[in-house]
């Protein structure tokens, strides 16, 4: 009589499962990783035009709805804001700035705002607005 023959055991590893958690891995950083970047809620005006790139390197001044200003998130009030935007201005005098104020402002708020940011000596200076519909082009 013969002998079954021996079954050859394979010792390799399948990593699809290992890829496909990767990958949710990876989307779940992206989606959060882009919500805490627009963390301070402001409805931008919208223009026909939009500028598409934003240096990596900026400082953000966010006005809420409420008169609220932010710079890079941190509450500041108008004396706090001069004052650090002259030392972030003295450390990179090229350095941009974006001003995202909410369109429901009253037009007095986003001058005042405007002014301390001129008076910090900033030269480099943003408007964000949000591409008009049927405008084309994205929100910078």
């Amino acid at each position: 009589m013969r002998k079954p023959a021996k079954k050859h055991v394979s010792a390799d590893i399948n990593i699809t499962p290992l890829l496909d958690l990767a990958w949710v891995l990876l989307v779940i950083f992206i989606l959060t990783a882009v919500s805490i970047v627009q963390s301070v809620e402001v409805k931008l005006p919208e223009t026909r035009e939009s500028k598409e790139e934003v240096p990596t390197e900026t400082a953000t001044v966010a006005i809420d709805g409420e008169g609220t200003i932010f710079l890079n998130e941190e509450v500041v009030t108008l004396v706090d804001l001069e004052e650090r935007l002259k030392l972030y201005s003295t450390a990179n005098p090229d350095l941009p700035v974006v001003l995202r104020a909410d369109k429901a402002l009253v037009y007095e708020q986003v001058v005042q705002v405007l002014d301390k940011i001129k008076g910090a000596g900033v030269l480099n200076l943003n408007l964000a607005t949000e591409a008009a519909a049927g405008g084309g082009g994205a929100s910078s």
